[in-house]
């Protein structure tokens, strides 16, 4: 079933600014928050749903992507959001609510919800070249990336062994401290992570020998890409969770994938249209000959007509670039030169001489084609 449409979500138009974003998201969050719905599944995944559609369109690189490919701007597999469960929404967008700890505490009462914080690994950029050819049919990749992984030795607790966990003594194994200010509306009361612990509740007295107390270390991932068809020089698709590892559990970084164009020997992109140089002799533009040009597909045969002239552009339907996430698809432009040859026998100059004064010879500017410029400006209209 096809995925709603983010600004719909949100009930915003697509002109609006990040403090509208903002603002509708935390309405959603509220009127669908669990704790106000328990037991509502309805009301879970339009929670979740409008986490996705802020995660994205809060995002200015995440936002162009989707306003340009939509759904399938995030590669394979879409966008992120939807692999969110209830611990990632609440640490990625508490602070939309303002303070720390639980992100909805001033609406529900408090302490339904741990203040611990939930880490977030980095994201990683890779570079992926494509021919042409792999660019017009989508191209599945498997590429080995050296990153950050879980800790196996520990399983990224950073902990020597059970043992070495202790309740933080500072906030009680809460993750978060309270203060309460006196000010002339009354009293404040904040929450902000805790210091001692960094949000995660506990510490550690004896670190693990493998990974030095980190939770992760160095390893190689053999990830598939599948990346669609239309992609183009500059273009970056992004991979969720396939990004560095998090200690601790947390959530793990992005991949992003950039994309470089291998340059094709004879043929040359222009958006979704390849250009293709066509060098005939002038026998063969006057008196016309069938010749093979080379495709994105292999080779394909096309007429030239008798008395054809230098900058004549043909076209093959079709057998261009598609767009992405679209049906459509580029066609094979075909620009003729005519090429006059610069050293000729004595026979070639013979009979060249008995030609030139010939009337079909002489240039007739009145009975001849459009300039070339007139021919390019006319197709593309």
């Amino acid at each position: 079933m096809a995925k709603q449409d983010y600004y719909d979500i949100l009930g915003i138009s697509r002109n609006a600014d990040q403090a509208e974003i903002k603002s509708a998201y935390r309405k959603l969050a509220i009127k669908y928050h669990p704790d106000k719905n328990p037991d509502n599944k309805e009301a879970e995944e339009k929670f979740k749903e409008a986490a996705e559609a802020y995660e994205v369109l809060s995002n200015p690189e995440k936002r162009q992507r989707y306003d340009q490919f939509g759904h399938a701007g995030g590669a394979s597999g879409g966008f992120s959001g939807g692999g969110m469960n209830m611990e990632d929404i609440f640490s990625q967008f508490g602070d939309i609510f303002g303070g720390g700890g639980s992100p909805f505490e001033s609406f529900f009462g408090g302490g339904q919800r741990s203040g611990r914080r939930v880490s977030k690994g980095s994201n990683l950029r890779i570079k992926v070249k494509l021919t042409l050819s792999e660019i017009a049919k989508g191209a599945e990749k498997k590429i080995k990336v050296n990153k950050k992984v879980v800790c196996s030795t520990c399983d990224g607790t950073g902990a020597k062994d059970k043992s070495s966990f202790n309740t933080c003594r500072t906030c009680g194994g809460t993750g978060a401290v309270r203060r309460v200010t006196n000010t002339i509306l009354g009293q404040m009361q904040t929450t902000s992570t805790c210091p001692t612990c960094n949000g995660e509740g506990v510490e550690i007295s004896a670190k693990c020998t493998t990974c030095h107390g980190d939770g992760l270390t160095r390893g190689e991932e053999t990830i598939t890409i599948n990346i669609p068809a239309g992609v183009s020089e500059g273009m970056q698709l992004s991979m969720s969770g396939k990004g560095n590892a998090a200690p601790r559990g947390g959530i793990p970084g992005d991949l992003i994938i950039l994309i470089e164009e291998i340059p094709h020997e004879t043929l040359k992109r222009d958006g979704t249209n390849v250009i293709y140089d066509l060098y005939i002799n002038f026998v063969d533009a006057a008196l016309g000959t069938n010749v093979e040009v080379p495709t994105i597909d292999g080779k394909a045969k096309i007429k030239i007509d008798s008395g054809t002239q230098g900058g004549k552009i043909l076209r093959l339907k079709g057998k261009g670039v598609p767009e992405v996430n679209s049906y459509h698809k580029g066609d094979q432009l075909v620009y003729v030169n005519v090429w006059t040859p610069k050293a000729l026998s004595p026979d070639e100059k013979e009979l060249l001489e008995r030609l030139r004064n010939s009337p079909n010879f002489k240039p007739q500017p009145g009975r001849n084609e459009k300039s070339f410029f007139e021919r390019v400006k006319e197709y593309f209209e």
